[in-house]
């Protein structure tokens, strides 16, 4: 049989999800059910093997088949960009107290 490679990295046989490598996005693929095993090509090669679930509705991953993607492991957060942020802030002088913008206003709320 034939599937089609959704936005989740994964395929579906019988209500169950089977990963496949994240580049394969958006392409067609064969897979072939047999002996327990799920079996899937991409052309001439097999881009992975999975266990046969005997479940519904399950996702089966290997987790090969989402390096490189952002958010695998976490929240994406680079600790050099972070500290780029911080350091951007405007200096304290810069900033005014609220009390000189109540004045312009005429009062608190």
């Amino acid at each position: 049989m034939t599937r089609i490679v959704g936005n989740d990295c994964a395929i579906e046989i019988d209500t169950n999800s089977y990963s496949v490598p994240w580049r394969l996005i958006g392409e067609r693929v064969a897979v072939t059910v047999a002996a327990g095993e799920v079996r899937i090509r991409h052309g001439v090669h097999q881009v992975a093997v999975h266990e046969q679930s005997k479940g519904r509705r399950l996702r089966i991953v290997d987790p090969i088949h989402l390096d490189g993607v952002a958010g695998r492991n976490g929240a994406v957060r680079r600790p050099e960009i972070a500290a780029a942020v911080q350091e951007s802030s405007p200096p304290h002088s810069l900033l005014r107290p609220l009390a000189e913008y109540e004045a312009v206003i005429g009062g608190s709320f």
